[in-house]
């Protein structure tokens, strides 16, 4: 039995979130709501989400001996997430400031900070947490060797979910294990080059001749596409009807759900309308974690 249907290896910050009527062009400066602080960071909203949800989930990740580090850990435990694979000290904890304006649209630029040490040895260290996983989901917030030390931890038996948020240039290795490679519509285009043109499902087997075992597109309040590459047959899989109030965190959900669903046996176009589900629900209230649904909370399909 895995001892965890869930693992997330990746980041833990603080969001520091100002409203905006606009965000600010170039060497413009506006004026905001009062400054809030929330407990963010890719990787720790995935925890968060998927324990919400109901799954044995577990972070493996680095955090600073801080203020802000004592508010993530409290908001894991608070949620259900098991945090004995957190590692504490060695940097302030990470920051993301975040602006959001009236539409729920946002803008973010991290400060890594205690994310940018988690180390391949911190990985092998935790091999017995990373192979006792159902699923193993990771992004980039956290450096690319600890993604490729993951994968070469997690070895065959498990099933790893990546999604390259900040999107950069992914080695074979890890390309070849993610099943599947989860991505939004701008880190699509920065995979596949400045040549990408087409339909989402252009980019859906553009992506999967990259080499991994399948592919998840995220299309925002149109919902998802997806593809197995054993099969390369794409599908289309809608969103409810929501009203957005703020769009920070809601990828991460539905990342969460997804890897979840997978891993408890569903297909890929089965678990990514769940998928779709919990983020619908997640961008209808503010914020990253405090947006997240329980089962009850979600909009039907």
């Amino acid at each position: 039995m895995h001892v965890h249907e869930l693992l997330v290896v990746g980041s833990a910050n603080a969001d520091l979130v100002i409203g905006v009527e606009r965000r600010p062009s170039a060497g413009e400066t506006v004026l905001g709501s009062p400054l809030a602080v929330h407990p963010g960071g890719k990787g720790a909203n995935q925890a968060v989400a998927a324990a919400r949800l109901g799954a044995r989930t577990a972070l493996l990740a680095r955090v600073g001996d801080d203020e802000h580090g004592r508010l993530l850990l409290a908001s894991q435990r608070a949620a259900g997430v098991d945090v004995d694979g957190v590692l504490v000290g060695g940097a302030p904890t990470g920051v993301a400031l975040i602006t959001v304006d009236p539409s729920g649209d946002n803008s973010i630029v991290v400060s890594p900070g205690a994310n940018a040490l988690l180390s391949p040895a911190d990985v092998r260290a935790a091999a017995p947490l990373v192979r006792g996983a159902r699923v193993v989901s990771t992004q980039l917030e956290i450096p690319l060797d600890a993604v490729v030390e993951t994968v070469r931890t997690l070895g065959a038996e498990g099933r790893f979910v990546l999604n390259p948020s900040p999107p950069a240039a992914l080695p074979a290795e890890v390309l070849a294990a993610c099943d599947p490679l989860v991505l939004n519509e701008h880190e699509a285009r920065v995979l596949l080059g400045p040549s990408v043109s087409g339909e989402p499902r252009d980019w859906v087997l553009g992506l999967l001749s990259l080499g991994p075992r399948s592919v998840v597109v995220t299309l925002g309040s149109a919902g998802a596409i997806v593809a197995d590459g054993r099969a390369e047959v794409c599908v289309r899989v809608d969103s409810p009807r929501v009203t957005a109030v703020d769009t920070t965190g809601a990828g991460d959900a539905f990342t969460a759900a997804l890897a979840w669903r997978l891993g408890l046996g569903e297909d890929l176009a089965a678990a990514a309308g769940y998928a779709v589900r919990v983020g619908s629900a997640a961008v209808t209230r503010p914020g990253a974690q405090d947006s997240y649904p329980t089962p009850d909370q979600l909009p039907a399909a």
